[in-house]
């Protein structure tokens, strides 16, 4: 006899994850609160500490990530890193960069097996990894520690198939040169989110997408305006906008427009799909 209990639906359970550094920087208090959305954050100010007195969350369980906040190069040492793994090896480790730490980035991870994500990236980057987790998956968190960056962009657009063949909402862009617009497109059809429409230029206020993924290359203030007449126009519109290189008072200035979130270019296609996946569990049914 089957039992009626299994046919409930199971709430899900928020990954937890901890935190280890300040916020005082404000583009990682803003990559904070945005961590607060997608999962339980447990802070402690070193690794050391963390080690001396886990928060009571990881007594018996490993945290879905430990997060390194770096608000500037050569924050944390490898010897921080081994103190971590040793007391949570299963718990893969992050850092989450600011903008001083942006051309390293580029150049590669400082510390070997840690994963280094820009401060704007996280919520798209942290979203794809919980639904990975959530689905029993390791996805790219979950590879080695010797895996090459490039391993694992490859491995990501090898997940993110799966998720262009779910339902999602409707998804436009928007650039000011042409071939941007293409290559977003492009981005967007493999993220199984083929664009409803293709401006060239500011995007219309009439808008009829949910979310539009607009590239201004650099913030201005004229680019601001039209994004408050848009977002008044369509309050239910995200605008997702892609910056060359963002920062804490540009991107704050976007969001008080209106705006959702705002990316750096070039991103990745799990960045991508990440914020669409997080902005699609966001918006209103």
């Amino acid at each position: 006899m089957n039992d009626p209990s299994l046919d409930q639906p199971v709430e899900p359970v928020r990954p937890a994850v901890l935190w280890v550094g300040a916020c005082d920087d404000p583009e990682l208090a803003l990559a904070r609160t945005w961590a607060d959305e997608l999962a339980d954050v447990f802070e402690a100010p070193t690794p050391d500490a963390a080690v001396a007195s886990p928060p009571e969350a990881f007594l018996e369980r490993s945290p879905a990530a430990v997060v390194l906040a770096s608000p500037t190069p050569a924050r944390w040492s490898l010897v921080d890193c081994i103190t971590l793994s040793r007391r949570w090896p299963l718990a893969p480790l992050v850092s989450v960069a600011g903008s001083l730490v942006e051309g390293r980035r580029r150049s590669g991870p400082a510390l070997p097996g840690v994963e280094e994500v820009a401060w704007n990236e996280l919520p798209g980057r942290m979203a794809w990894w919980m639904h990975d987790c959530a689905r029993g998956r390791p996805g790219s968190l979950g590879m080695p520690t010797t895996s090459r960056r490039e391993e694992r962009l490859l491995e990501a657009a090898g997940r993110v198939a799966d998720f262009a063949t779910q339902p999602g909402r409707r998804v436009s862009v928007a650039a000011s040169r042409a071939s941007d617009v293409e290559g977003l497109a492009d981005v967007l059809t493999a993220a199984g989110r083929p664009p409803l429409r293709r401006t060239c230029g500011r995007p219309a206020l009439d808008e009829p997408a949910d979310i539009l993924v607009w590239d201004v290359s650099e913030v201005s203030t004229v680019d601001l305006t039209w994004l408050a007449m848009l977002t008044a126009n369509r309050p239910r519109l995200a605008v997702v906008l892609l910056d060359s290189f963002p920062r804490s008072d540009s991107t704050l200035a976007v969001l008080r427009a209106g705006g959702r979130a705002v990316l750096s270019r070039p991103m990745s296609l799990e960045t991508l799909a990440g914020m669409l996946l997080r902005l699609e569990t966001l918006l209103p049914a």
